[in-house]
């Protein structure tokens, strides 16, 4: 009840700071000049009294202010800043392209307006990565890997040298969104864990959060890693590639429509394979028909239908395989697993200061074993498929209110470890293949709110729902001999088990002075799937399981204090953060927890 009551609190502030002052709206898109592609996080303000926003994941921004003569400034890290003088009587649409900050001489001093976005925010644990800095930084075996580069980051660890798995403020590898362009990725490793699927040719940035989840993302306890894919060059056709120790990688971007529509296609694959085939490796010899490679394919295309109304399109498959033959014996196995995703979104502008994202997504992974010698052979597989279903709505009414609310349904199909086998022509009844399904819905609404100078709140809350359905069949085991003495049958669509919860998320910064402030937030999370691994690291044969009338959801709490200090007129930016976090896990050991999911 009292979750309903401080959401009423934040609606009542709402409509209370609504001023009866004539104001306008100025909103558009911040671009990138040279390749058409949107800027993520790129400051618009006015001049006269540094008051702006910053655009979204689309480049989209919209700012209240009351009617005047003012200077709008654009600016962005690494780009000419650019202003423009308005008169600001009416509505206004500007959109603008900056151009990169590229110059070549003996000396350069850059000067601009100050970044303080990091002092001036509510946000906390929170980490944009742009992939060229990433590009910056020495790469393993010459591919550069965005996991790897995150476990750099403090509050953050590796699952295990050279080990793509991380763990984020004490939580497991499987309590971390990874998101493909909110593709939900379940298994983001190649090579067992050595590297990971995101191609850094097709990415264009990222953003890791650590604390102060926001309301619009849910599902996981720990952490938040959500990747944008490039739109393409929408000005000329580009080319580029790579020749690595490990795998070969070739782009190819350009404008369908100049101005209008653009694409890229990004491949990657390795050639380990090639060595160990002939005319390398000879026929005769004791590895002689083993392999492994990986590929990874990655695709975009994207049109502008008008200024309102534009739609993307992406896809992402990835494979590994590896095969191995033994030279004594008949004795072989094949394991191949990977991830398929597909994104199709809707942006729409149904004003200057409300603007609407809608995905329709497609997730699936799935891992297989198959073995034999001479004529009997087998075959292990599981796997987990997604149809995701989201609309998020952005509302900016003023300069001292940035609104989201949404909702988001996931249809999900899980297949658990089934297996077959075959001798000769005797194929064995090993059962029939084994699925559950589930709902996974949710509403939020987030709200970030100034008060006055010093003081900026940010507050919201998540409806989440989360239930098994049938078919599913519950098998009765008998405490002693742990067998089956009896079986429970849900019928199709048959609620099995249902968790409706809330999660309220708060975050609330105060300014000391210009260059200093305090933050503190607080959060709610349930996670209502799990992983169940037979290790500590992330490897292709986890299996993802629902939570049911057994396995109830993992719940976690996060309290954050921060202190940030900007120094030199904001050149240098200092942040100490203090966290207390608690998880109710599933259970209390492995062999409880496997035992429950039977």
């Amino acid at each position: 009840m009292k979750y309903f009551l401080l959401f009423g609190a934040f609606i009542l502030l709402f409509i209370g700071s609504i001023s009866a002052q004539k104001n306008h709206t100025i909103s558009g898109y911040v671009k990138e000049e040279a390749t058409g592609e949107s800027l993520l996080g790129a400051n618009v303000f006015v001049k006269e009294t540094m008051k702006g926003t910053v655009t979204n994941q689309y480049g989209f921004f919209s700012l209240t202010i009351p009617e005047g003569n003012y200077t709008l400034v654009f600016s962005y890290i690494g780009f000419v800043s650019q202003e423009f003088p308005i008169s600001l009587t009416e509505d206004l649409r500007k959109s603008t392209s900056l151009k990169s900050n590229a110059i070549e001489t003996k000396e350069v001093v850059i000067t601009g307006e100050k970044q303080d976005r990091n002092v001036q925010s509510t946000e906390m644990g929170r980490e944009k990565i742009e992939i060229e800095k990433i590009k910056t930084l020495p790469a393993f075996m010459g591919e550069v890997d965005i996991l790897k580069t995150i476990q750099l980051l403090p509050g953050v660890s590796s699952a295990g040298e050279g080990n793509s798995g991380f763990y984020v403020r004490g939580g497991g590898p499987d309590q971390n969104l990874i998101l493909l362009d909110e593709a939900n990725v379940y298994n983001a490793a190649h090579l067992f864990g050595f590297f990971s699927v995101f191609n850094s040719d097709a990415v264009q940035n990222l953003t890791l959060t650590k604390g102060n989840m926001p309301a619009n993302y849910g599902g996981r306890l720990s952490s938040v890693l959500d990747i944008q894919m490039k739109e393409g060059n929408n000005k000329k056709f580009g080319v580029q590639g790579g020749l690595g120790f490990v795998a070969s990688r070739l782009t190819i971007e350009g404008p369908i429509k100049k101005d209008t529509s653009s694409f890229i296609i990004s491949a990657r694959r390795t050639f380990i394979d090639i060595f160990l085939a002939p005319p390398f490796i000879s026929e005769t010899s004791d590895i002689s028909g083993n392999k492994y490679y990986f590929y990874d394919l990655n695709a975009k295309v994207n049109y502008r239908l008008s200024d309102k109304d534009r739609v993307f399109i992406s896809g992402y498959f990835g494979r590994d395989v590896f095969k191995f033959k033994s030279p004594d014996s008949d004795f072989s196995l094949s394991i191949p697993w990977g991830n398929a995703t597909a994104t199709a979104r809707w942006n729409h502008l149904f004003s200057n200061k409300l603007f609407l994202n809608t995905s329709a997504i497609y997730t699936n992974y799935d891992f297989q074993f198959e073995g034999g010698q001479e004529q009997f052979s087998f075959k292990l597989f599981s796997g987990i498929t997604d149809y995701n279903l989201k609309t998020d709505f952005t509302w900016v009414p003023s300069p001292q209110h940035n609104v989201k609310f949404g909702a988001n349904y996931i249809y999900h199909v899980f297949v658990p470890s089934n297996a077959s086998a075959r001798s000769g022509d005797v194929n064995f009844n090993l059962g029939d293949i084994v699925k559950q399904y589930a709902h996974d819905a949710a509403l939020y609404f987030n709200d970030e709110f100034e008060l006055n100078a010093k003081w900026l709140f940010n507050g919201g809350v998540r409806l989440t729902m989360f239930q098994q359905v049938g078919p599913f069949d519950r098998f009765i085991l008998d405490p002693l001999t742990d067998l089956p003495t009896d079986t429970i049958h849900y019928d199709k669509g048959e609620a099995v088990a249902t968790y409706p919860n809330i999660e309220p998320r708060f975050a609330v910064r105060y300014s000391i002075n210009e260059s200093s402030s305090l933050k503190a937030s607080y959060s709610q999370n349930y996670q209502y799937i799990h992983l169940a691994s037979l290790s500590g690291i992330s490897l292709p044969t986890d299996t993802w399981v629902p939570s049911s009338d057994r396995v109830k959801p993992q719940f976690g709490t996060q309290y954050a204090l921060g202190y940030f200090k900007n120094f030199k007129n904001n050149t240098y930016e200092t942040s100490v953060e203090a966290y207390y976090k608690t998880m109710k896990t599933r259970s209390n050991t492995k062999k409880d927890f496997y035992r429950k999911i039977r």
